[in-house]
C-alpha cells in the first residue's frame, strides 16, 4: 500500500469538490490538518498516518477546502460561517461513520471542537496545537494572518508576511481562499465546550505561546487531559513525541 494512501473525492458545502485520503483498515480515525497546510504535510509526511494504519486504524484525512487537492473557491458565498465543520459533517455522513475517533491540529483542532459542539460524538478526540483561547476565538492571531496574506512584506510583521507568501506560493494556495478560511471562523463559547463529554487529549508545544493554555482547556472540558511536549506551533505535529502521544491515547 502506498504510504500516501488512496485519494477520493466528496462534495462539501455548496457542492464544493473536496479531496480526502485513506490509509489502512480498521477503526476509522479522522485527521484534520492545520491552516496553510494539508493532509500530506501534517499527517502523512511525519509518519502519523502510517503509524495509525499500522496500529489497525483506517485513516481518513481530508484536505480542507482551499488546501491541498481540494477546490479553493473565492466566492464569499462559499465561505459560510463554520463551513470547515460543515464539510467534515458531509464527509462523515457520506461515509456513514457512527463510531470513529477524531484528531485535529491547529485549525483542524478548532474544527474538531466545532464538530463536537455541533453534535458530533467521536469515541475519542485529540486536539493539537490549540489551548482554550485558540479554540474559542480567532483573536489577534487571525488578524495577523489576514494582514500577512493581504500585504506580504508590507504587513505590520514583515517577516511573517514574507514567510506566509512564500508558503502560499510553494503550496499553490490562493490568497482569496485563505482569507475565506479566516472569514468562516465561528467562535466557541465556554459553555459549549463544557458540554463536550468526549474523552479528549489536548497537546500543546512548550514553545507555543499564541493559542492559549491546554490546562485552561482541561478546566473547561470535563473529559480533557492536557499534555505539553517539546516544540513550537509549526513543528510539534512533526515530532515523534506528538505521534507517540496521539497513538497511545487512541490505542
Amino acid at each position: 500500500m502506498s504510504p500516501s494512501g488512496r485519494t477520493h473525492r466528496f462534495a462539501g458545502f455548496g457542492g464544493t469538490d473536496l479531496a480526502w485520503h485513506e490509509l489502512g483498515e480498521g477503526r476509522p480515525v479522522i485527521l484534520l490538518h492545520g491552516f496553510l497546510s494539508n493532509a500530506r504535510r501534517n499527517w502523512f509526511a511525519p509518519g502519523i498516518a502510517a503509524a495509525l494504519a499500522g496500529a489497525g486504524f483506517r485513516v481518513i484525512a481530508p484536505d480542507c477546502r482551499g488546501h491541498g487537492q481540494s477546490a479553493a473557491p473565492t466566492d464569499p458565498a462559499d465561505w459560510a460561517p463554520d463551513v470547515m465543520a460543515t464539510d467534515v459533517e458531509a464527509l462523515i455522513a457520506g461515509l456513514k461513520l457512527t463510531d470513529y475517533d477524531l484528531c485535529g491540529y491547529s485549525m483542524g483542532a478548532r474544527t474538531a471542537a466545532r464538530l463536537m459542539v455541533r453534535g458530533a460524538r467521536p469515541h475519542r478526540c485529540v486536539l493539537g496545537g490549540m489551548g482554550a483561547a485558540g479554540i474559542m476565538e480567532a483573536g489577534p492571531r487571525a488578524d495577523a494572518f489576514e494582514d500577512a496574506i493581504r500585504n506580504g512584506p508590507a504587513a505590520a510583521d514583515a517577516a511573517t508576511g514574507k514567510t506566509i507568501h512564500r508558503l502560499m506560493a510553494a503550496e499553490g494556495l490562493a490568497p482569496a481562499a485563505m482569507l475565506g478560511v479566516l472569514a468562516a471562523f465561528a467562535p466557541t463559547t465556554r459553555d459549549e465546550l463544557a458540554g463536550v463529554a468526549t474523552p479528549t487529549l489536548a497537546i500543546l508545544g512548550d514553545d507555543d505561546h499564541d493559542n492559549g493554555s491546554v490546562d485552561g482547556l482541561a478546566e473547561i472540558m470535563p473529559a480533557c487531559t492536557p499534555v505539553r511536549l517539546p516544540g513550537d506551533h509549526a513543528g510539534l505535529v512533526a515530532t515523534a513525541a506528538f505521534r507517540e502521544a496521539l497513538l497511545a491515547f487512541l490505542s
